[in-house]
């Protein structure tokens, strides 16, 4: 890459589709050496187990093989005690699993107020469900190989990536022996180095070429490096490698690892593609998103890669090895100690019935073998005596019963570490077995596959959760897509996934192992419904869920049926007790309430008494005030008159001092007139002089 990794210019290096273009040529063989170095030593980890691998497949599929002891052509029947346990989980799992039409269910995080929530789950569900069986045409078929190879391997994976060219999501099936991994990596997470082994012709190699997917290199025409790696796996199992080689597929691998392109002591995850046979980088395209992208202070610190990968286990190893242990390993022993037993006791009954011995030198017959046909009788050229004495057969057994019973009791073993007893793979219990020990004999059965079960149901979790991202990323702004059996359309946005308010999950549920089990669920619904405890059309609806009932919304919009009389006679008793339940609580209500009114009542009358007592005492104060006021008034009326008398009396003495004032003023005005007239006759003049208003005083001059 010839600049370093920053984070303005990841939208220019995401939209590239091979980095490799422009690459020094020096940089891509030791990228390419490093990544078939990688490979190898993975490969080599895991050696053990591919072995191991080897032997199951040889079991299950039941190869044929030539045996030469204890002679030539010896019996080598195969029990099929693993491809039987293989089917029976198989015949279990698929239709569990794969619930039509509603694969993927999605829910509401949060609360809903409005139901905008649920109406987007609602179409989140239906529209991945449309994916899955519609859109992706193998998420099916591959679903049904999963469940079969599963067990017997212990362990498949699932590449779950959005095709360019295709424009819509894919979900491949990888076979173990596929996906290269180092055995003692703890998870798929923590692994440097995931490598997928890819088969393709040269003409496909060359389309991807011509479409730029790949860089353009000369294609070696001689026996591929690869096809010695893939016929020795081929041969083990016992197919026989095709005589030309020319048209041989190549091996592509296909790495997610880790390297240090822009030169900055910080690797990136990238996914590197090498032509195996000539170490040749083919391809180079990151693998991981800008939304994974952590930066501090404009320098990218952390870049969480996209894991493509998703596994799916039957049996986790108990010694921390990668790959997982299956049937093949569990029952692979069992099975070959079967066939040892099996074919010893068809051998023994061979030797028995056609029988050989030592024959004597003077014997006359023809040498060679010698048949028979029922009835018939041969002439030979010697006495009876001497045939008899002649002939000295081999001393042999009929097979053995003891062989027998251990046969009988490994196989039984077996079938009980496999769970697929008699009753669990179609075949009645004896007549006298109780039904409840039936059941519990299954329930006790299926808790082995419920386990199992669980985790295939986390694997499809998280395969649904990588399919959410991969819809929240690439799909259109807005999109129209056929509901799964129904001629309905609805529509579906890239904004519905982009809220972080919704969980997808398979529809299935993993405790319900069997039909049986959903039945016997949804037979529980119904016996409820009678009590009017739960809704009725819900209840329908799970209830021809469970019988995987093609278009259900149809059959819900059909009337009920005709009730049953007895249905309606206990209905009718349950309504009687219902009424007489709901009198007694009337009864009890209305009690309560009399009761209730009663302390009111009391109460209130208690109140009024004692306003009452308050407007007596609040009556016999104010009469009391106003006596008061009325005695005041009188005091202040008999003041006023007092009062008034006294005024009067004291106008009247004024009025009568007055009066004596006015006499005694003219008296003096009289007497002073004849003092001056007795002046004016006197010839001495005198001057009156008043001294105050009663008094005069006469001065002579």
């Amino acid at each position: 890459m010839n600049m370093p990794l920053d984070y303005s210019n990841l939208d220019s290096l995401l939209q590239q589709i091979n980095l490799a273009e422009g690459m020094d040529e020096q940089e891509l063989a030791e990228i390419g050496s490093q990544v078939v170095k990688d490979f190898e030593q993975d490969l080599e980890s895991r050696h053990t187990w591919e072995e191991q691998h080897e032997k199951w497949m040889k079991l299950a599929i039941q190869v044929i093989e030539e045996k030469t002891w204890p002679w030539r052509n010896a019996s080598n029947v195969k029990y099929p005690l693993l491809a039987t346990s293989a089917m029976q989980f198989q015949a279990r799992a698929y239709p569990t699993l794969v619930t039509v039409p509603n694969v993927v269910k999605a829910r509401v995080i949060g609360e809903d107020p409005t139901g905008e929530k649920a109406k987007r789950a609602e179409r989140i569900g239906k529209h991945m469900s449309y994916q899955v069986l519609e859109e992706m045409e193998n998420w099916d078929e591959d679903m049904d190989r999963a469940c079969f190879i599963l067990p017997i391997v212990g362990c498949i994976f699932k590449k779950i990536y959005y095709h360019q060219e295709k424009g819509y999501n894919c979900s491949d099936l990888v076979l173990p022996k596929d996906l290269v991994i180092n055995y003692w990596a703890k998870d798929l997470k923590s692994a440097t180095t995931k490598t997928h082994v890819l088969y393709m012709t040269k003409n496909t190699v060359r389309e991807k070429q011509l479409s730029g997917d790949y860089l353009d290199y000369k294609l070696d025409q001689s026996s591929p490096k690869e096809l010695n790696f893939e016929m020795k796996a081929r041969e083990k199992e016992g197919m026989v490698p095709p005589g030309d080689t020319s048209g041989a597929p190549l091996i592509i691998l296909e790495q997610h690892c880790w390297f240090d392109l822009d030169k900055d002591d910080y690797k990136e995850p990238y996914i590197v593609t090498v032509d195996y046979s000539q170490q040749k980088v083919v391809r180079i395209s990151p693998r991981f998103e800008k939304d994974g992208v952590t930066v501090k202070d404009g320098k990218i610190t952390k870049i969480e890669p996209e894991e493509y990968f998703i596994k799916f286990s039957f049996i986790p190893n108990p010694d921390g090895g990668f790959y997982d242990l299956g049937f093949g390993a569990l029952l692979g022993p069992l099975n070959e100690t079967v066939n040892t037993l099996i074919n010893q006791l068809i051998d023994s009954g061979t030797i028995n019935n056609l029988q050989g011995g030592f024959i004597a030198k003077g014997i006359r017959l023809k040498a060679g073998d010698t048949s028979f046909t029922p009835g018939e009788w041969k002439f030979v050229q010697t006495s009876g005596d001497d045939l008899r004495k002649g002939i000295f057969p081999l001393v042999t057994k009929e097979p053995s019963g003891t062989l027998f019973q251990l046969l009988g009791t490994i196989v039984e073993s077996g079938q009980k570490l496999a769970s697929v007893a008699e009753i669990f793979v179609g075949k009645m219990p004896g007549q006298n077995t109780p039904a409840t020990t039936t059941m519990a004999t299954i329930e006790q059965g299926m808790k082995v596959f419920t386990a199992i079960y669980k985790r295939i149901y986390r694997s499809l979790t998280k395969e649904f959760k990588r399919l959410y991202r991969l819809n929240k990323i690439y799909l259109s702004p807005e999109a129209e897509f056929n509901v799964v059996d129904s001629a309905d359309l609805m529509r579906i946005g890239q904004s519905d996934y982009q809220q972080d308010d919704t969980d997808v999950r398979p529809a299935a549920d993993p405790t319900s192992v069997s039909e049986m089990l959903r039945l016997t669920k949804a037979q529980a619904i119904l016996e409820l419904i009678p009590l009017g405890t739960v809704n009725p059309q819900e209840a329908t609806k799970r209830i021809l869920e469970a019988q995987d009932q093609p278009e259900i919304e149809k059959l819900m919009a059909v009337g009920p049926p005709p009730p049953d009389p007895k249905m309606l006679e206990l209905q009718a008793k349950m309504e009687m007790d219902k009424e007489k339940s709901a009198m007694k609580q009337k009864e009890m209500g209305l009690k309560m309430m009399i009761d209730q009114n009663t302390a009111k009542m009391d109460a209130a009358m208690k109140q009024m008494d004692m306003q009452l007592e308050a407007a007596r005492a609040h009556m016999e104060l104010s009469q009391a005030e106003k006596k008061h006021m009325l005695e005041i008034a009188q005091a202040h009326d008999a003041l006023i008159t007092d009062r008034v008398k006294a005024i009067e009396a004291i106008q009247s003495q004024q009025s009568k001092h007055a009066q004596e004032i006015r006499h005694m003023e003219e008296k003096g005005k009289a007497e002073v007139s004849n003092i001056k007239a007795k002046e004016q006759a006197k010839p001495k003049k005198r001057k009156v002089k008043q001294v105050s208003d009663t008094e005069y005083e006469v001065e002579e001059s």
